[in-house]
């Protein structure tokens, strides 16, 4: 799910919406029911599922969907499914089904296919002709617009989980050694909390302040970050001090692509935690799909999981986390940067 203040595109036509989409989600949606929701006049959430396996009952599926999109507090939706209509058509009824009994308003519901797009609400020849309108989102001015803002559309959800993939061969290596090396630096601090976290703070301050001056850490810097992050103050020092800036977002990706397999538990929740923040679900889902089918127990993670999954939008937790010792409280509301 993703939240979709930015870009602001110009959306006049079911064709420009089917052109934005990839904007809004990251990637290029397959066998995918999207839901475009709109409060007033603009677009302000997008959320994405599979479509269901033939013969699954599309309902259940369609019915979380419908409460994630309802639970932001928008007016109407659109629907839109993307592959053949064998699959397609019964999960967009189900998903308009589900939002009519939310009490939003369907819009519309669209199928793509093909480089085409078919209205199931639309009747009319003259603008939703039965065989198709062909599109072609390099042509249209939403995604020109949205280019030139800065947006990235993906192939495909892959390409973006190969993003938070981790980096082989000789990178791997010297991780490897370097890892071990840091195993043996915090063996020296004799398990002692307070050196420990002492230890960790110094490491998260350094890595914020050189990654927001577009320095990239060295080897031993990025294993000595990963070992002392199993350490909960640290993490939770870590957090604290992560927003939805692109340096912490191009901090915690790198760190979590280096990091060995063991160690990726902690910067994956936090690379998903400043990618959720800055309205990047996408990114956030993919971070935590790979953190989870490491580490299925890790706390944070798991948290940060169901909040997407339930649509909470991060604006709700403004100021959050802050450590206090061992325990999270709110922070006063600062100013967005």
């Amino acid at each position: 799910m993703n939240s979709t203040e930015r870009p602001r595109l110009a959306v006049r036509s079911p064709g420009d919406l089917v052109a934005a989409v990839p904007y809004l989600l990251g990637f290029h949606p397959a066998d995918s029911v999207v839901v475009v929701a709109v409060r007033g006049r603009r677009v302000v959430f997008a959320a994405r599922g599979d479509l269901p396996e033939p013969g699954v009952d599309p309902r259940p599926a369609a019915r979380h969907l419908a409460e994630v999109v309802a639970r932001q507090g928008t007016d109407a939706a659109t629907v839109i499914g993307y592959g053949p209509a064998a699959r397609v058509t019964a999960a967009v009824d189900a998903v308009g089904e589900a939002l009519d009994r939310t009490g939003l308003i369907v819009l519309d519901a669209l199928r793509v296919t093909d480089g085409r797009w078919w209205s199931y609400l639309c009747a009319e020849p003259e603008c939703c002709p039965p065989e198709g309108t062909p599109y072609d989102p390099a042509a249209s001015e939403v995604s020109a617009a949205a280019v030139f803002a800065g947006q990235v559309a993906l192939p495909d959800r892959a390409a973006l989980a190969a993003q938070v993939s981790p980096l082989g061969g000789p990178v791997r290596v010297a991780m490897r050694r370097a890892t071990a090396r840091a195993h043996r630096r915090l063996a020296g601090l004799a398990g002692e909390a307070a050196s420990v976290r002492s230890a960790g703070v110094a490491a998260v301050r350094t890595a914020f302040r050189r990654h927001r001056r577009g320095e990239r850490l060295g080897d031993d810097e990025v294993a000595w970050l990963t070992v002392l992050l199993t350490h909960l103050p640290v993490r939770d020092h870590a957090w604290s001090r992560t927003d939805g800036r692109d340096a912490d977002i191009g901090l915690w990706t790198d760190v979590l692509r280096r990091a060995e397999p063991e160690l990726i538990a902690a910067p994956g929740s936090l690379l998903a935690f400043a990618a959720w923040r800055a309205g990047h679900g996408a990114v956030a889902a993919v971070a935590l799909e790979r953190v989870l089918a490491a580490h299925p127990g890790y706390s944070l993670a798991v948290l940060l999981d169901d909040a997407l999954r339930r649509g909470l939008s991060p604006a709700e937790l403004d100021g959050w986390p802050v450590t206090a010792g061992p325990v999270l409280r709110p922070r006063k509301r600062r100013p967005r940067r």
